[in-house]
């Protein structure tokens, strides 16, 4: 099953302060601007094995840490940046962001405050493969990398709660995780559905009925933590946090495994009746619901919750191999100043993590 990551990071100067990546962008190939200007986003190419998702990945990032360090910059692996104010993270020209600003409201801003990291699998038994990636969805806990925002302890994992209970609760069908389904034709209606919703509150906003068709189409109107790719074509999994490079393949060849298994296998819900083809050999999957909660105690609590701990020993991870950053982070409010050494700090746990990455090869 090929495999892809994209990773967001932020770039700070050697005070910590944020700053655009400017020239960074054109050390390798893979290296994208974002939609805010003081981040960049490091992608790989879909690739067959761990092996050489691993020497891809690490590859494009070390090149880029260091033509940051000739530029008297550095690479940020935090979620959010602990404390900015919307001035420090301006965003890029850019008319579809400008339209979801417009559409969404004004809670989409908590979105630029959001480092993420995207995994892609092949489409193969697509249903499958959306079943189980929305069911480990709380596994974003497991390389959790902030806890704060604007100086502010909001919750154990402040990105999915910026995106899902800030950023998109007017517009869940866009940004919440969607329940379960039978088939793939399931889910291309969830899309067609959430577009719809989306253009109509579009509209209701004063946007031009050409104006917001020449910029979305169904696939691409929703940023739920699954999504289906028609165009590369994939299965995506957004939900968890940028993270040092070790713990992001870490989490990476766990999640391709379980996806694997499910691709090979199939899925069943628990409680659910059997398809007709079934071979009893299916991934048991929980119920719906029971993600959805488990998913709040992550959000709120992280890998402190035992419930949380033991749902994903239960579907094969190990979080006692994992150790969030933001397990590190204090539980008081932080001044800029500080923010900006902590910053500083995990940029330099980034650059020490490669260093361990290239004693290993």
């Amino acid at each position: 099953m090929k495999t892809s990551l994209e990773v967001e990071y932020w770039v700070v100067d050697d005070d910590g302060d944020l700053v655009p990546p400017g020239t960074l962008l054109d050390v390798a190939e893979g290296i994208d601007p974002e939609f805010v200007e003081p981040m960049l986003e490091i992608k790989t190419t879909p690739c067959t094995s761990m092996t050489e998702l691993r020497e891809e990945f690490l590859g494009r990032i070390e090149r880029v840490v260091d033509a940051a360090r000739t530029r008297d910059k550095r690479l940020v692996p935090l979620a959010t940046p602990l404390y900015a104010s919307p001035a420090e993270i301006p965003y890029r020209e850019k008319r579809g962001t400008a339209l979801q600003r417009r559409i969404v409201g004004p809670t989409f801003d908590d979105a630029r405050v959001c480092a993420g990291t995207h995994m892609h699998f092949e489409q193969s038994n697509v249903a499958d493969q959306l079943n189980a990636l929305t069911a480990i969805d709380p596994a974003f806990t497991l390389v959790n990398s902030s806890s704060h925002y604007r100086g502010e302890r909001i919750a154990a994992c402040a990105r999915p709660y910026l995106y899902r209970r800030s950023c998109y609760d007017a517009c869940p069908e866009q940004g919440q995780l969607w329940p379960y389904v039978d088939s793939v034709g399931e889910w291309e209606q969830r899309i067609e559905d959430a577009y719809e919703k989306f253009r109509e509150r579009a509209l209701e906003r004063g946007v031009e009925p050409d104006e917001f068709d020449d910029e979305f189409d169904p696939y691409d109107a929703v940023w739920t933590p699954v999504r289906l790719r028609k165009a590369m074509p994939t299965v995506e999994w957004r939900s968890p946090d940028a993270a040092l490079p070790s713990q992001v393949l870490q989490l990476a060849e766990a999640v391709r495994s379980i996806v694997t298994h499910a691709d090979a296998r199939g899925t069943v819900v628990d409680g659910a009746e059997p398809s007709a083809d079934a071979t009893g050999e299916e991934m048991p999957l929980p119920e719906f619901e029971t993600v959805e909660t488990v998913t709040d105690a992550a959000i709120h609590d992280g890998l402190e919750s035992s419930s949380v701990r033991r749902y994903l020993q239960e579907l094969g991870f190990s979080p006692d191999e994992y150790d969030p950053f933001a397990d590190q982070l204090p539980g008081s409010r932080l001044t800029k100043r500080r923010a900006k050494r902590l910053r500083l700090e995990a940029a330099r746990q980034l650059e020490t993590d490669l260093d361990r990455s290239r004693v290993r090869a």
